[in-house]
């Protein structure tokens, strides 16, 4: 899942979306870090794990063409927020552009606490209203373009994924429904009974 997805998943509370797009920067031991915050940073880990094993997942990346199917996991990330902010009523009744600023607001009442890389991070999000974009296809493109750039190498392969997206675009649309009432029921599931087990 990618940002907007994990925002949507977090607990409705500021604390809660800094923490789920935390889970994409900070990494090992969560000791030092707000509860709140640790607690949805973890789950976070928790939705991405379910996400990669899960069997609409799989079959999704067997989509792919052999040669660009390494880059299909991010590929399929960003097409699924796309297929969710494209979507956006069907999940939540708060209009997607005001849900957007929520979370840009959030981020940057706790831009101090923010990593170097999630800062800048977040500071482009808003400025280029990644959110919303995301709603039109073009967007997800750009989205990945912008990823590819900053790949160390196979950038061109991850922004060739965009052949298969087009290719299988329904099939891919129809998996995302299954994929993500799954996820959020690990989300809920881990909120609820995992605040000793999630560590």
């Amino acid at each position: 899942m990618n940002y907007l997805a994990h925002f949507l998943l977090a607990a409705h509370s500021d604390r809660a979306l800094v923490g789920a797009f935390l889970g994409d920067f900070v990494k090992g031991a969560l000791a030092d870090i707000d509860p709140d915050i640790a607690l949805e940073i973890r789950i976070h880990r928790r939705i991405d794990a379910a996400c990669d094993a899960h069997p609409a997942m799989i079959e999704a990346r067997q989509r792919f063409a052999p040669e660009r199917r390494r880059f299909a996991g991010i590929a399929l990330d960003v097409f699924h927020d796309h297929v969710l902010a494209r979507d956006w009523p069907r999940h939540s009744d708060l209009p997607l552009a005001r849900f957007a600023e929520r979370a840009y607001r959030a981020l940057d009442r706790h831009a101090a606490i923010l990593p170097p890389k999630a800062r800048l991070t977040a500071e482009r999000m808003a400025t280029q209203e990644w959110l919303t974009a995301y709603a039109q296809f073009r967007g997800a493109r750009r989205a990945l373009a912008g990823i590819a750039r900053r790949l160390s190498r196979g950038g061109e392969r991850l922004e060739a994924c965009v052949i298969d997206l087009e290719r299988h675009y329904d099939a891919l649309s129809a998996g995302f429904a299954p994929l993500f009432a799954d996820l959020a029921q690990v989300a809920s599931d881990a909120r609820q009974y995992g605040h000793a087990s999630l560590r």
